[in-house]
């Protein structure tokens, strides 16, 4: 039933004009996207705690990366939520937050990875922790300096909407070298 529902709206929002939705629909989104970020990249909360996390998980193991990776999936949806609830209390995420909250519904979600594709910060619970296999972060950071992936929306089932997502690579200003990944989810039917 739900991937039928998923293809119906798809379907609606194309016979409908959706403008997220029609190729040169992508250019606002990912216009919108890269402004909202050159903006935060301005503010030394965002840049600071990329670079702390980057030192904090540089000589983490494979292994170790999988095992956070699980504990944060197995606490996804619970009442308790220990380790995520910390770290939805951080400085950034609640920065991330913030930005989410005034803007008038264009953002619906915004995470920020550091070099090994772990999360530092998000506006809100993300599946999993390690965003390091997929490809906002394999065809940004991967990539290197100022890569940008403009995702297909797709519908979401946990907002009911269709979602579109702008990810781009974390340049550390001073250095020039790539820091991490940022990604923003986004209302695909307001743009």
């Amino acid at each position: 039933m739900k991937p039928m529902l998923t293809l119906i709206l798809t379907v609606l929002a194309l016979l409908l004009g959706a403008p997220g939705l029609q190729a040169e629909g992508a250019q606002p989104i990912q216009t919108f996207a890269e402004q909202s970020i050159a903006k935060w990249m301005a503010q030394p909360v965002l840049l600071d705690a990329v670079r702390t996390q980057n030192q904090t998980t540089a000589a983490l193991t494979e292994a170790q990366i999988l095992e956070m990776d699980r504990g944060w999936r197995a606490e996804v949806g619970q009442a308790a939520m220990p380790t995520i609830s910390e770290f939805l209390v951080k400085p950034l995420s609640v920065f991330l937050a913030e930005q989410v909250a005034s803007s008038d519904g264009q953002l619906v979600e915004v995470f920020v990875m550091d070099a090994r594709g772990l999360n530092v910060a998000a506006s809100d619970v993300t599946s999993d922790y390690w965003q390091g296999d997929e490809d906002k972060f394999l065809l940004t950071y991967g990539l290197g300096a100022g890569k940008t992936l403009v995702s297909p929306p797709e519908y979401d089932d946990s907002t009911h909407t269709l979602i579109g997502q702008v990810s781009q690579t974390i340049t550390d200003p001073d250095t020039g070298q790539p820091i991490g990944a940022i990604t923003l989810g986004m209302n695909a039917l307001l743009f």
